[in-house]
C-alpha cells in the first residue's frame, strides 16, 4: 500500500549533512526526489548514480537543509532528516506541511550515543534531540516510534 493512496505517485525528501544520507530508488517511481547535501558527498553520490544509470532520478540541491527545503515542492511521501541535531526542533515547522497527510518521517539519531540520558549534558545538539522528540512524541498530528538500532531512529507517521 502506498503512504498516501491519495495519490499514485511517491516523492521522497532527503534533509541531511554529511555523512549522512543514503539514497533509494524504487523501480517504478516518480523522478521527484530531492536530496539536499554538502557539496563534496553530493558530488560522490551523483558519481555512484550515474554508475548505476539513476542519475536522472535525483535532483540535488546543495545548501543548508532546512532553507533548501523551504523552497522546494512538495508534497512528499517520505522525509529523512539528519541535519545537525540542533536544528532538528525548528526542521519540523518545515517537514510537518512538506509531508503529505499519510507520509514518514525519519529523523536519524535519537538515541545520540546515550547522551539524551545525560542530565548533565545542556549541549544545543543533545537539546535539540530531546526538543525534537518531545515534539512528534506529545504532539497528535503524528503516530511515532523510536526504533533502536544503531544510534536510534525515529519513525513517524503523519496523520
Amino acid at each position: 500500500m502506498p503512504l498516501a493512496p491519495d495519490e499514485g505517485r511517491q516523492a521522497t525528501a532527503a534533509v541531511a549533512l554529511p555523512p549522512g544520507i543514503e539514497v533509494i530508488h524504487a523501480p517504478g517511481h516518480s523522478p521527484d526526489h530531492h536530496v539536499v547535501w554538502d557539496n563534496e558527498l553530493s558530488t560522490r553520490a551523483r558519481t555512484h548514480l550515474d554508475r548505476l544509470g539513476y542519475s536522472d532520478l535525483v535532483r540535488f540541491h546543495v545548501g543548508e537543509a532546512v532553507e533548501t527545503l523551504q523552497h522546494t515542492g512538495g508534497p512528499f511521501d517520505l522525509i529523512f532528516n539528519d541535519i545537525n541535531k540542533r536544528d532538528y526542533p525548528a526542521s519540523i515547522d518545515v517537514i510537518q506541511p512538506k509531508l503529505r497527510s499519510g507520509g514518514v518521517l525519519i529523523i536519524d539519531n535519537l538515541l545520540w550515543s546515550g547522551r539524551i540520558l545525560d542530565p548533565a549534558d545542556e549541549t544545543p545538539d543533545t537539546e535539540g534531540v530531546r526538543a525534537v522528540t518531545s515534539r512528534i512524541m506529545e504532539s497528535d498530528d503524528w503516530i511515532a516510534s523510536i526504533v533502536p538500532i544503531r544510534d536510534g531512529v525515529l519513525v513517524a507517521y503523519k496523520r
